[in-house]
């Protein structure tokens, strides 16, 4: 890996498509973004040094110019692996006023009050635990001191797994007081249909009150570029399952992924999933004001 006079290291993945389309999609009035990263500058903000890759800038001014185009008012940072629990790059982007942000951060079990309750003024509404990332984050044995922890606050846990690596993570996840959130589809891949054995365990989690799930990152599961239709039967089935317990997001700027999408597509790729406007308006609106305590 290159490092630069300055010691910043060089990208090692591509940077999102500039070029965000308007989607045929009109998406109602406070549709919030669930699920996006920032970075850098990486000067100010530097990556973990096992970081398991190294993105080019993706300021929030960037961010908000592409929610802006694709017609969101409300948008949600999640804390990636590489920047481990040093949250500050995020907080900043949350205080900027940029846009109308919450966060979801990645904290040492260890964590004083005092910083929990920083977080939370700062509009920290979550904490990800990461099972999946090549970049070792929280474990699933922390989550329930974790959960305890937060739950006064009225945080939720959310998980970044591949469910047929986590035999485990349906019984353990049942035993959790706060509101528990699955993104990326668990990884469970849409080539294998509703009755592969991993959908068929996102089902039966839907039935837990607690859990939410993140119809989000369909180029994890898919390679059909760059509307997935293969994506659509697993998403209208957990709307089915869950309807008040689902959120959308495009996951800018898509790190590691070998399909770069344009975020106008991924809108419309939405919009042909659900059809039913009042779905719609669930998932993007409803839901999120919800989970992460919009106004």
């Amino acid at each position: 890996m290159t490092r630069h006079a300055d010691g910043e290291r060089s990208s090692t993945i591509p940077g999102p498509d500039p070029n965000t389309r308007h989607p045929r999609l009109e998406l109602p009035a406070q549709a919030c973004d669930c699920h996006a990263h920032v970075f850098g500058p990486q000067r100010e903000f530097p990556y973990v040094p096992n970081a398991s890759y190294i993105p080019p800038d993706a300021l929030p001014e960037d961010y908000a110019r592409m929610l802006r185009t694709i017609g969101c008012q409300r948008a949600v940072l999640v804390q990636p692996s590489i920047y481990g629990t040093d949250n500050r790059c995020m907080v900043a982007a949350l205080t900027s006023g940029v846009f109308d942000f919450r966060g979801v951060a990645v904290i040492d079990e260890k964590v004083s009050d005092r910083k929990l309750e920083a977080l939370h003024r700062a509009g920290v509404r979550g904490v990800r635990v990461n099972l999946a990332s090549d970049t070792v984050g929280l474990s699933m044995h922390q989550a329930p001191g974790l959960a305890a922890r937060i739950k006064p606050l009225g945080w939720h846990l959310q998980f970044f797994l591949r469910i047929d690596q986590s035999p485990s993570f349906e019984r353990e996840v049942a035993r959790l007081p706060v509101a528990c959130v699955i993104d990326h589809f668990a990884h469970v891949y849409a080539a294998g249909g509703l009755q592969s054995e991993g959908f068929q365990v996102l089902l039966r989690l839907a039935r837990l009150e607690q859990v939410w799930f993140k119809l989000i990152g369909p180029y994890r599961v898919s390679t059909q570029w760059p509307r997935y239709p293969d994506v659509a039967p697993l998403a209208q089935a957990l709307v089915a399952a869950a309807p008040d317990r689902c959120v959308w997001g495009t996951d800018w700027p898509h790190p590691v992924t070998a399909y770069m999408p344009n975020d106008g597509d991924l809108v419309d790729a939405f919009g042909e999933w659900l059809s039913d406007a009042a779905a719609r308006h669930k998932v993007l609106v409803d839901n999120p004001a919800r989970l992460y305590d919009f106004a």
